[in-house]
């Protein structure tokens, strides 16, 4: 398997672009493969969290020898996050593009909750699965009662479009969002990794709609982001909540620079566009001078050998987009009704009634019909007689199959009984 710690590097200023290179040849939406997307978009996230822990740490950092190797670094993870994002052509709309985000969210999830060692954070994964799920249901009634566009043009029956845990039952009190973190010492390689990219997925998702949402054209819309936006601060806590708060900011950049080698790698080798591929190996190059140059701080600043960090160094199995729908079935007949309890996770039907659940949902929640992912499936319903939804086969829960009422019950109040299949 391979080891980026083994390949030779090149010089970190070769991989500084000129404005031609920086900005890409885009793809055409109606062409392009659902998976390039996905692999654009999470790319995306995965240099602009780079960038960010970057920032933070030459904020943190008095050593300016450091930071100049910071402020090199981070000046290319910027322009290779620039043209990974300009991938993206003009004529496709932000809430098509807002398609592509959540189904990166749920066969991202989806794929590295089959391929996580560690029980308590594979869990933590199918939780909030269920909910991104929803999310694209939610997003994709909007796109068809306000564009006439059925997602499904887009996502090309990838992905089921159906309701998840619904997106009303996902609005729980800060203190439930606060995951136990995960010791990062003992844990396998693919539970940090998995952490370090679903944390930055989840984070590339909540800021894209911090910054897009408050632009689309309609109250009904705006509100589904900002609705939407608040639930992505609540996954990118629970999430970032995993992380080991222990990790010395050297070690965490090293994890960072193998977390980019270790994915543009994996998309380097499923690519199915030539151009995009391009960039990805491109990219490969210029992250394992990255990641050699973070071993090199580390050894100078803190004394450790890179494999303190990461043993052996080879890359786990890489990371492949595929069909995970019934996957995703099996995990919404098993956790629909599922909720936060601090730490813990549990069913909602479980909880004592004076839970901060309850109580939260009751502060936020009291007016149903000011919840905008609800009015939404409403609307659509009033509209065109039934919810937009693209399915393989009935809904695994019963109480989710009626296509033109909008639960609003199920995963957030006592239920006497829920059957799944």
């Amino acid at each position: 398997m391979f080891n980026p710690f083994e390949e030779k590097p090149k010089p970190i200023e070769n991989f500084l672009m000129d404005w031609k290179t920086i900005y890409p040849k885009s793809y055409c939406k109606n062409e392009v493969d659902p998976y390039t997307k996905t692999r654009i978009i999470l790319m995306n996230g995965i240099e602009a969290e780079a960038s960010m822990f970057s920032h933070q740490f030459h904020r943190h950092c008095t050593d300016n020898d450091v930071r100049r190797d910071l402020a090199m670094m981070r000046r290319i993870e910027q322009m290779q996050q620039k043209q990974i994002n300009w991938l993206k052509p003009i004529d496709e709309t932000p809430l098509e593009t807002t398609i592509g985000y959540e189904h990166v969210a749920v066969d991202l999830t989806a794929w590295l909750a089959q391929n996580e060692p560690d029980p308590y954070v594979k869990q933590t994964l199918d939780f909030i699965l269920l909910e991104d799920f929803d999310h694209l249901y939610r997003y994709a009634n909007l796109l068809d009662m306000d564009s006439n566009i059925q997602a499904n043009n887009l996502v090309k029956n990838y992905v089921e479009i159906i309701p998840g845990r619904p997106t009303i039952a996902h609005h729980r009190h800060p203190y439930d969002t606060v995951s136990r973190c995960v010791d990062f010492k003992k844990a396998d390689i693919r539970t940090k990794l998995n952490i370090f990219i679903i944390t930055a997925g989840e984070q590339q998702t909540m800021n894209f709609y911090n910054n897009i949402g408050n632009t689309y054209y309609n109250d009904l819309g705006r509100q589904l982001y900002l609705e939407i936006a608040l639930v992505e601060e609540e996954h990118v806590t629970q999430y970032g909540s995993l992380i080991d708060p222990r990790l010395t900011w050297f070690e965490s950049l090293l994890l960072h620079e193998y977390t980019e080698c270790y994915l543009y790698y994996s998309f380097y080798e499923s690519e199915v566009d030539s151009n995009v591929k391009s960039i990805w190996e491109m990219h490969l190059d210029a992250e394992i001078a990255h990641l050699h140059k973070a071993a090199e701080l580390l050894q100078k600043h803190e004394n450790k050998s890179w494999c303190e960090v990461i043993p052996g160094g080879q890359f786990p199995n890489l990371l492949l987009f595929h069909d995970t729908r019934e996957y995703v079935r099996k995990v919404l007949s098993q956790m629909v009704e599922i909720t936060a309890d601090k730490e813990d996770l549990k069913n909602v039907n479980d909880l004592p009634e004076n839970h901060t659940f309850f109580w939260f949902q009751n502060k936020v929640n009291h007016d149903i019909n000011s919840v905008a992912s609800h009015v939404v499936i409403d609307k659509h319903n009033t509209l065109k007689g039934e919810d937009y939804r693209v399915e393989l086969a009935p809904h695994p829960v019963e109480s989710l199959r009626n296509r033109k009422e909008d639960n609003t019950s199920i995963g957030r109040s006592k239920q006497k009984k829920v059957v799944s299949i």
